[in-house]
């Protein structure tokens, strides 16, 4: 259970946003035709739970997991709530995904417990714009009340799944969650002249209700919080590489 003097004060800090003029839309599509298409709901359901994990336990790809939701939050409609155990988010990070810190609201819980209770709070506040919790655990039931939290809202809510235990699947556990992700650092393309190429992401969608699981590379979120598909060429070797690598492991 969470501390009510926690649950209080966020209560309070909720009851003075300034939540009018946003733009409110039944879902956020990424904005590329070639997977909005393969969405059940043609983008992230706003009043529904989806989960993402790291592809694997290296850095760079929590890295790229937490970006992944930074750009996903910064296209949603109002403030962003960010729930945390440990105080390690990167502000200007965030902001090159497009997330804005002075949307940001963080509040630290002392537990995965107090964590999802304090998300459960914030969806149903129905003040927010997105609602993103960093958790090991969250079963059946703790998925399912995050769920109906977000129903009947226009506030999605974006759960960071980490391994429990070394070796783990993150989101190998039954959830309640509409969409499920993985997200992989992938090989950026060379460019022609010496430079840093926008990074790859390796999006898998493990599961998704009404539709069918699939993967994808694209380019990380820019400033925009918005991805892109790599030019045809460079798309094809990187898929190619990719299952390959799959194939090897």
């Amino acid at each position: 259970m969470a501390d009510p003097a926690v649950l209080k004060q966020l209560r309070e800090t909720l009851r003075g946003l300034e939540t009018g003029g946003f733009r409110r839309r039944p879902s956020l599509p990424f904005g590329i035709e070639a997977i909005d298409s393969r969405l059940a709901d043609g983008g992230f359901r706003l009043d529904a739970l989806h989960e993402v994990a790291a592809g694997t336990s290296d850095m760079a790809d929590d890295c790229a997991a937490t970006l992944f939701l930074a750009g996903l939050a910064a296209r949603a409609w109002g403030p962003v709530l960010w729930v945390v155990r440990r105080r390690d988010l990167f502000a200007p990070g965030l902001a090159q995904s497009g997330l804005d810190p002075k949307r940001l609201i963080y509040a630290e819980a002392k537990d995965d417990a107090e964590l999802l209770a304090i998300m459960e709070e914030g969806l149903r506040h129905r003040g927010l714009g997105a609602v993103i919790g960093e958790a090991r655990r969250a079963d059946m039931t703790a998925t399912r009340r995050l769920q109906l939290a977000a129903e009947g809202g226009r506030t999605i809510a974006l759960l960071l799944k980490r391994a429990a235990r070394e070796g783990s699947d993150p989101i190998g556990m039954p959830s309640a969650a509409v969409t499920r992700w993985r997200v992989t650092s992938a090989p950026s393309a060379p460019l022609p002249v010496a430079g840093v190429g926008r990074p790859r992401w390796r999006l898998e969608l493990a599961r998704q209700k009404g539709g069918e699981s699939f993967e994808t590379i694209v380019e990380a979120c820019d400033a925009t919080g918005r991805c892109a598909l790599p030019s045809p060429v460079a798309d094809r070797k990187a898929v190619a590489g990719g299952t390959a690598r799959r194939r090897a492991a």
